[in-house]
């Protein structure tokens, strides 16, 4: 129904935003990956949806890139994920990460979801293996800079994690760097700014 939200950022929360359009105001619920690269608010954004009813409540999810959007849908197809639940999928890890741990039968690193456990992540790979197959995420996700910030995080939070840091705590460092440093590309300069924002 709706595809997408374009218009001026009202407000932002790590979970949510409101999108002013020509005076209307759009709140969406929304993963960490899309908070990281947001603008300023007041700045114009542009955000893929994803429109969810329910009885009890009708939804609106925004999205940063399609290859989230898309994960996120493909995720709601499976017995059990609802869309709180995807969407903490897409905040623990990236579409990457998702894929290549269904298509690989990681299910350590499905466990890290927030309320996924050996069960569920088994049912995951059941179930979404023959789906993400067919999912192309290099021809969903735009090159540029986004990409690689995504991948310099991901590679930048496992390294912390191997240096001995609680997971919460290197992705709360990892959150300020890329606030306080919008233009960061490099896993090393985040690596190097988010110990000393821990205090390493």
């Amino acid at each position: 129904m709706i595809a997408y939200v374009s218009g001026k950022l009202a407000a932002k929360k790590l979970t949510e935003v409101v999108v002013d359009v020509h005076g209307l105001g759009y709140r969406l619920l929304i993963p960490t990956s899309t908070y990281e690269v947001l603008p300023e608010v007041g700045a114009p954004v542009h955000l893929l949806t994803h429109y969810y009813v329910r009885e009890d409540a009708v939804l609106l999810f925004g999205f940063a890139t399609e290859a989230e959007r898309a994960l996120f849908e493909v995720l709601l197809g499976v017995s059990g994920v609802g869309p709180r639940l995807a969407l903490a999928a897409l905040s623990a890890l990236s579409p990457a990460q998702i894929h290549e741990a269904v298509t690989t039968g990681d299910v350590q690193t499905l466990k890290r979801i927030p309320g996924v456990g050996q069960r569920l992540a088994e049912r995951l790979i059941v179930e979404l293996r023959d789906r993400l197959a067919l999912l192309d995420l290099a021809e969903l996700t735009p090159a540029g800079v986004d990409d690689v910030r995504a991948q310099a995080r991901a590679d930048a939070l496992a390294a912390l994690e191997a240096l001995g840091l609680p997971r919460a705590a290197a992705e709360r460092s990892l959150r300020k760097v890329l606030r306080e440093h919008p233009g960061i590309q490099s896993a090393e300069e985040l690596i190097r700014l988010a110990l000393r924002e821990h205090g390493g």
